[in-house]
């Protein structure tokens, strides 16, 4: 029988245990053997991916919000083994992006070949930011500050990002120097830098459209909104998906991207906080990462 290890956010276990049953059962129905691995911190997750990788197991699934996520994602990177995902945590953006089910057992079914299901391995980019792999998106300024200032997200999942983000909108802009790729370097007073490997925000808005996760490159924003009409008029670009560019908001694309700014700020990556910093450096590493993901249609 082909060998599975579950990744399981230990949150979630000490939450009520559902998931380990679940897990199991699921497993039994497909034919696959399990392994199970509970984890504290998402180091603890890169260490468990990679040596259910070494231990021959034929898929690792993330079973927990983008830090889960994240650790396996560095813990399977250029192993040939795929990750599978099923998104119980908060945020879930490259669970989003590739179409996963929000719904534990119908995620389940997808990355387990469930009958009935239709699946298939996909071969994905990886981000680095500062030389740490991540799957969705990496920030300077605003976004980090949001994060940090968020306290309640484990109960109201992307919600407590809004409220947060609603209370720092007033915050001063900050001078950024952007490099890419070596070239000429971008200066602007801005709230945010941000760089994608994915393009959706929590709740599923589209802050970059033409970000791709298997494209080679990565999706640069520059959030700067001016006067009293900057953010809804950022709002407006972000909910209909516009590409219209402009000094609000300005996007680019790279294969390696420097930021610098003019003090420190925070920093987040994937959602969770890093130290604060004046820099951040992100690049992209080509189809990296295997992901188990649903078939359209």
């Amino acid at each position: 029988m082909a060998a599975v290890a579950f990744v399981i956010n230990g949150t979630l276990v000490k939450a009520g245990g559902r998931f380990l049953p679940l897990c199991h059962a699921a497993a039994a129905r497909a034919g696959w053997t399990p392994e199970f691995h509970v984890t504290g911190k998402a180091e603890a997750g890169v260490a468990a991916a990679r040596d259910a990788a070494a231990d021959g197991a034929d898929l690792v699934v993330a079973v927990g919000g983008d830090g889960t996520v994240r650790g396996c994602a560095e813990g399977l990177a250029n192993t040939g083994i795929p990750l599978g995902i099923v998104p119980v945590g908060t945020g879930n953006l490259l669970a989003a992006t590739l179409g996963i089910p929000a719904h534990a057992r119908a995620a389940l079914a997808v990355v387990l070949g469930t009958r009935g299901t239709r699946c298939a391995d996909r071969r994905i980019d990886l981000a680095t930011a500062d030389g740490a792999p991540f799957t969705a998106m990496a920030g300077m300024g605003l976004d980090a500050a949001v994060v940090a200032a968020t306290r309640l997200k484990h109960h109201f999942g992307w919600l407590a990002y809004a409220m947060s983000g609603a209370v720092h909108l007033a915050l001063p802009p900050a001078r950024f120097t952007i490099s890419m790729d070596g070239g000429a370097p971008v200066e602007r007073d801005a709230r945010s830098v941000v760089v994608g490997n994915s393009g959706l925000l929590p709740g599923g808005f589209t802050l970059l459209p033409d970000a791709r996760i298997d494209d080679g490159l990565l999706d640069v924003g520059i959030l700067a909104p001016h006067g009293p009409f900057g953010w809804p008029k950022v709002a407006t670009r972000v909910l209909t998906h516009s590409r219209h560019q402009d000094r609000h908001l300005v996007r680019f694309q790279a294969r390696t991207v420097q930021i610098t700014a003019h003090s420190t700020l925070p920093r987040e990556v994937d959602g969770e906080l890093v130290t604060p910093d004046r820099t951040l450096t992100v690049s992209v590493q080509p189809g990296a990462l295997i992901v188990r993901a649903p078939l359209a249609g």
